[in-house]
């Protein structure tokens, strides 16, 4: 007797890397089920929920932040016990976070990929850069990525790298003036500045406009130029997929033969259904995804599960040029600085990148004047002088895995569903602190070469809310959760599309990378079926 499914494939999560697998696996004729704890929002009522909030500086606050479907700034969310408030920007609607990400595209560089074998630090990932790039061209292509395609992305002034099989879908956007004044006066001092692939359209492209520079994007682009996770969600639907809202996944099933036969799905009323597949694919991010493997007691015969947390931790520096520089005017990143993205000094520290932030300076300005006690016409005057002149460096640095970095359920709270919520413990290690050293040295540089005068010199550590890590990728069951084809070693029909599989971060965002393992998952599922 054939056994009867609720359908081929249930995706748990409809952010960019759960609708790409969805839709990858709806293209193909399967059966899907899409599960989404949160709601559908039009983007116009996410504009003028932004007009309308009195907090313009949290990217949260336009979003639905649901007793059933918080998003992480509430303050329940996520309990820290260490001695870092790990608080990244997370979103729960369709779509996911990439509502309010910077859109930033980036591929690994092979030797990120191998960071054990060549430097002896932290660990390699399960698969080669070529392996990957055919997938990456399919990302690049689903999320509208534009790119140069002649910058030599590891920062070496060589010709172009990392390896492509086709060029990048559209051109890139046109230098912001910004960009232009500090890369003309800081790289003769040799600094590589290089353009940042990013999700936004220079032209119109799968629906979407081509960017006007409103240069919103965080905590929304007004006119959906920039690429968000909801465009495949409906893609997805439109390919067949059953996509469910007000939805939250709290516990895989697993059958006598190891494999997941169930999950159980609660509506914000309590009503719980059970809902059958063949495969199942975890896509919640990179925190609620190793939360709901503990919750369920799945896929963790390695005792991995929820450890080895990353983020990209980073410092910052704000300063004033001695010219204006004009922030603020097209995507609020253009590009960034890569002197340090490899070599062998990453035996000692690590890896480093710095970006220029373009965001409109004018709200954090007048904070700080008027805490001053600046006011009438000499508050709008320092406002003017000091908003065109206001340089903002954003740091990341390569974080190596640790499996005392950790993500679980709360012990102590649990949300409207009667879920546990999340508990973090993070701590930034010796190999981050040890590059400390080149960054303060760096921006010492920068202020000298704009003859700048700094005004904030953020040298605390600071979220950077790339996740990777919770779920780990590698090629040993016993110290790793999925294997390279982002599949558990505990149950074949269970895959994790999140960047928490990622092994090695390396410093750039890894949206990307998510996207084209998650691509690649489906593939392998479809093929199976």
């Amino acid at each position: 007797m054939t056994k009867q499914y609720d359908a081929d494939v249930i995706v748990i999560g409809s952010g960019a890397l759960g609708s790409n697998a969805a839709h990858t696996l709806a293209l193909k004729g399967r059966s899907v089920i899409i599960l989404e704890a949160g709601e559908r929002i039009p983007r116009w009522k996410i504009v003028e929920n932004f007009r309308n909030s009195s907090k313009k500086a949290n990217y949260n606050s336009p979003y639905p932040n649901q007793p059933w479907a918080h998003h992480s700034y509430d303050e329940q969310y996520i309990e820290n016990t260490g001695s870092f408030d790990f608080r990244p920007g997370m979103l729960k609607l369709v779509g996911g976070t990439t509502w309010h990400w910077a859109a930033a595209c980036w591929r690994y560089l092979p030797n990120d990929m191998k960071l054990k074998t060549l430097y002896g630090v932290g660990r390699d990932w399960p698969m080669e850069y070529s392996e990957l790039e055919p997938f990456y061209q399919r990302a690049e292509e689903a999320l509208g990525v534009c790119g140069s395609d002649t910058d030599d992305q590891s920062g070496q002034a060589g010709q172009p790298f990392p390896p492509r099989s086709k060029p990048y879908p559209m051109e890139p956007e046109g230098e912001t003036y910004l960009f232009q004044r500090v890369k003309s006066r800081i790289s003769p001092a040799g600094y590589h500045f290089i353009h940042e692939p990013n999700g936004r359209a220079t032209r119109p492209y799968d629906g979407r406009p081509a960017c006007s520079g409103n240069n919103n994007c965080m905590p929304v682009c007004p006119i959906g130029s920039m690429y968000s996770g909801d465009k495949h969600a409906q893609h997805a639907e439109d390919a067949g997929a059953k996509l469910l809202t007000d939805s939250t996944a709290w516990k895989l099933e697993k059958g006598h033969d190891g494999k997941i036969v169930a999950v159980h799905v609660r509506s914000s009323t309590g009503e719980d259904t059970r809902l059958t597949a063949k495969y199942f694919i975890v896509a919640a991010h990179g925190l609620e995804t190793a939360k709901l493997l503990l919750i369920s007691d799945v896929a963790n015969s390695s005792d991995q599960v929820g450890r080895n947390l990353m983020d990209h931790t980073g410092m910052g520096l704000q300063f004033l040029a001695d010219e204006p520089v004009w922030p603020g005017r097209g995507a609020v990143q253009q590009g960034g600085i890569f002197n340090y993205r490899d070599g062998d000094f990453r035996k000692k520290h690590s890896a480093i990148k710095h970006a220029m932030s373009n965001n409109v300076p004018n709200m954090t300005v007048a904070q700080r004047l008027i805490a001053k006690g600046v006011i009438g016409s000499e508050l709008d005057k320092q406002i003017r002088h000091q908003a065109a002149r206001w340089v903002d460096i954003s740091t990341v640095f390569e974080i190596l895995p640790h499996a005392t970095n950790t993500v679980r359920p709360s012990t102590t709270r649990k949300d409207a569903l009667g879920i546990p919520m999340l508990t973090v413990h993070y701590e930034v290690d010796d190999y981050v602190k040890a590059a400390k050293g080149v960054v303060d040295a760096d921006y010492k540089k920068f202020v000298s070469l704009m003859g700048g005068t700094v005004i904030e010199d953020n040298t605390g550590w600071q979220n950077r809310d790339h996740l990777m890590g919770t779920v780990i990728m590698g090629d040993n069951q016993k110290d790793s959760v999925v294997n390279h084809e982002c599949r558990t070693w505990d149950h074949s029909n269970l895959f994790l599309a999140t960047t928490g599989v990622i092994p090695a971060s390396g410093v750039i965002n890894p949206t990307l990378t998510g996207v084209a393992l998650s691509i690649r998952a489906a593939e392998i599922i479809d093929k199976e079926i």
